[in-house]
C-alpha cells in the first residue's frame, strides 16, 4: 500500500514532468521556426553570442531559484545542441 504524502509528492512530480514535456515542445516549435527563417535567410545554425547570453542569464535563474548552475547549464545545452543540430538539418 502506497503512503498517501508519497503519492502526493509523487503525482506532483508526474504532473510537473507533463509540463515539462508539453513546454519543450512548445520550444522546439518556436526553435524549428527559427531555424526555417535562418535558413531561408542565409543565417548561420548556430549563434555562440547568444548561447553564451542564454547560458549566463540560466545561470543566475537557476542561483535564484535555489538549482545548482552547472546542472542548469548542462540541461540548456544540451537543448541548445539538439536546437543547432536540427537548424543544420533544415539548412542542409
Amino acid at each position: 500500500m502506497q503512503d498517501n504524502v508519497l503519492g502526493s509528492y509523487r503525482q506532483s512530480i508526474d504532473n510537473i514532468d507533463a509540463a515539462l514535456v508539453f513546454m519543450l515542445a512548445e520550444r522546439f516549435k518556436i526553435t524549428q521556426a527559427v531555424g526555417r527563417y535562418k535558413a531561408e535567410h542565409g543565417l548561420p545554425p548556430a549563434d555562440p553570442a547568444r548561447e553564451d547570453e542564454q547560458i549566463a542569464r540560466l545561470r543566475t535563474l537557476a542561483r535564484d531559484a535555489d538549482l545548482d548552475p552547472d546542472f542548469s547549464e548542462k540541461f540548456l545545452r544540451f537543448i541548445i545542441d539538439e536546437v543547432i543540430r536540427h537548424h543544420e538539418k533544415v539548412r542542409g
